[in-house]
């Protein structure tokens, strides 16, 4: 199968790719490579894919890519967009221009060349300020926290217009806090493995309390194939890939320290404008339709992280 990823020199996008390579499909990348953060690690996630004869690299950006109408792809994984809900707030037009205007393109270009399916990242942050937990996929939106997640809601309305219009298939992934090998260091796992490691001192925000739906990078791959193969014929579908279980800022560090075995050194601040205080997936859904199931629990994943920092 000849696949299109967009943003496959990130993190998700770079192991997603990787997955597909191996199993032997035909993958075309494409990525802007923009500064973000170091582009030094997006460098290296491209030079793992490369030595695959079967994958090929393009400097592209989204909002106006050719890509699809050039290559003739089956299927469309869309991963790039600007990430981040604290960048977000200083920089919400850019949010708009990319998340948004760059998914409209990937659309347009996937209609008139008749693709039969597309993928796309949306967020846990479209759930926002919501107070019922677990997040199901058929609650009512009315809290997004962020121009972040304010983006990613409008790609999942784009995505149900585009299907409504022209019939083109899309299935629409709400991923919760992703970490793992080669994990954006902009992230709380990344950056307070890493600093532990270094004996620096990390920013801890707030007393502690707020919780996250930690998923490890192995578990949305799984959950990006299911979506991608689509042995059920989903036709317009949206479903969170979690791991379920809602750990505490506080016991987070904890599992730090413990799978490093070294002392968490921290500045306790404020909680910041745009954060959400829970995030915590229901993930029946994607276990019906897509035989998603996570396998990889926290201390294990942040292992695998920590150890791949000391490499």
């Amino acid at each position: 199968m000849k696949i299109l990823v967009t943003g496959c020199a990130g993190f998700i996008g770079s192991h997603t790719c990787e997955f597909l390579l191996k199993r032997g499909d035909m993958v075309l990348g494409i990525d802007n490579i923009n500064d973000y953060y170091d582009i030094n690690k997006k460098l290296e996630n491209l030079k793992i894919l490369e030595k695959y004869d079967n994958f090929t690299f393009k400097k592209e950006d989204i909002c106006d890519t050719a890509s699809i109408t050039n290559w003739k792809p089956d299927k469309v994984i869309h991963l790039a967009s600007m990430a981040g809900v604290r960048y977000s707030i200083q920089n919400p037009t850019l949010y708009e221009k990319v998340n948004i205007g760059g998914f409209i393109n990937i659309l347009e270009e996937a209609v008139k060349n008749n693709v039969k399916q597309v993928v796309y990242a949306s967020s846990s942050s479209v759930y926002g300020l919501n107070k019922k937990v677990p997040f199901s996929e058929s609650d009512e939106i009315k809290t997004c926290n962020s121009p972040y997640a304010c983006s990613k809601m409008a790609m999942e309305l784009f995505a149900r217009t585009y299907y409504q219009l022209y019939g083109i298939k899309n299935i629409g992934l709400r991923f919760f806090t992703v970490y793992g090998p080669r994990g954006r260091p902009d992230m709380a796992p990344y950056k307070f493995l890493n600093a532990i490691k270094n004996g620096d001192k990390f920013k801890k925000y707030g007393d502690g309390t707020s919780s996250r739906d930690y998923t490890y990078i192995d578990d949305i791959v799984s959950g990006i194939i299911a979506a991608l193969d689509n042995k059920k014929n989903i036709k317009c579908e949206i479903y969170n890939l979690g791991n379920s279980g809602p750990v505490t800022l506080n016991e987070f560090i904890s599992i730090c320290e413990k799978v490093s075995e070294k002392t968490a050194l921290y500045d306790q601040i404020e909680e910041q404008l745009g954060d959400v205080p829970h995030t915590y997936a229901d993930i029946s859904k994607a276990r019906r339709d897509l035989g998603y199931e996570p396998k990889i629990n926290l201390a294990d994943g942040l292992k695998k992280l920590y150890y791949s920092l000391l490499k």
